[in-house]
């Protein structure tokens, strides 16, 4: 773990989960199509809520998807979705739980496509990171370009204004604050 001093002013240090999110998985580099997957998943219940909400339900959400193993979600049917909207420990929403179905068929396309969701992801930067302070703005004509073209392939609850905080959350987007020791150029804070 880092020895993390100053954190961006959003992070709510009462929650263990957010400060761990925070320092150790926001904004760093993710290349794993497995947790590229999981963030992606997270982020369509996050749709018109918090994310802390959703790293509240994170454990939650990976027991009632199966560890988020992608073969296992696209072939759910209505028993398991209906099973799912019962389920309290999570986001009960018909609308996305149907669409995070639809969207882990179409993740898996998109690997078959392009050999990996990461290559494609990734791809709309050139594999860079760019840097943009998370006071900026909440879209960027990335994340609208990233969402159109989800969407063109018919991915469902993935606005720019989602794909923009999943940018943030894989690293694509290092926006950490100024305020914040791992802001880019800052040296990690003293143990």
């Amino acid at each position: 773990m880092r020895s993390i001093e100053h954190r961006c002013s959003y992070v709510n240090l009462n929650n263990p989960r957010y400060i761990h999110y925070h320092d150790e998985e926001w904004g760093v580099p993710e290349h794993s199509d497995q947790k590229l997957y999981e963030f992606l998943l997270l982020e369509v219940f996050q749709a018109g809520l918090s994310w802390e909400c959703i790293l509240n339900k994170r454990e939650n959400f990976r027991a009632a998807f199966d560890g988020f193993d992608i073969s296992k979600v696209c072939a759910y049917n209505e028993a398991k979705c209906a099973e799912l909207i019962s389920n309290p420990g999570i986001i009960r929403n018909k609308r996305k739980i149907a669409a995070a179905v639809n969207n882990s068929i179409i993740f898996k396309e998109i690997q078959q496509e392009f050999g990996s969701f990461d290559a494609y992801i990734w791809g709309f930067t050139n594999g860079e990171t760019i840097v943009e302070d998370y006071h900026i703005r909440t879209t960027s004509p990335l994340s609208d370009a990233v969402s159109k073209d989800l969407k063109k392939r018919g991915m469902k609850f993935l606005g720019s204004t989602i794909i923009y905080s999943y940018l943030q959350a894989i690293g694509v987007l290092n926006a950490h604050g100024k305020e914040c020791d791992l802001y880019p150029g800052k040296s990690e804070a003293a143990p």
